[in-house]
């Protein structure tokens, strides 16, 4: 048996749900992600320092 194979049945098992899990994490946040182009830049509004002068 090699180091990098999966010693049981069960083990492969967990390997596949993980990888499965992970990949269901992957798209969600794909999905949740916002594209640069509709994100805005905060501008400084500064007149409230001149107020408190």
């Amino acid at each position: 048996m090699r180091g990098d194979e999966p010693a049981s049945r069960g083990e492969q098992c967990e390997a596949v749900e993980r990888e499965a899990a992970k990949q269901r994490l992957l798209a969600q946040a794909e999905a949740q992600r916002v594209p640069v182009e509709d994100t805005t830049r905060a501008v400084p509004d500064r007149r409230w320092r001149r107020e408190q002068r």
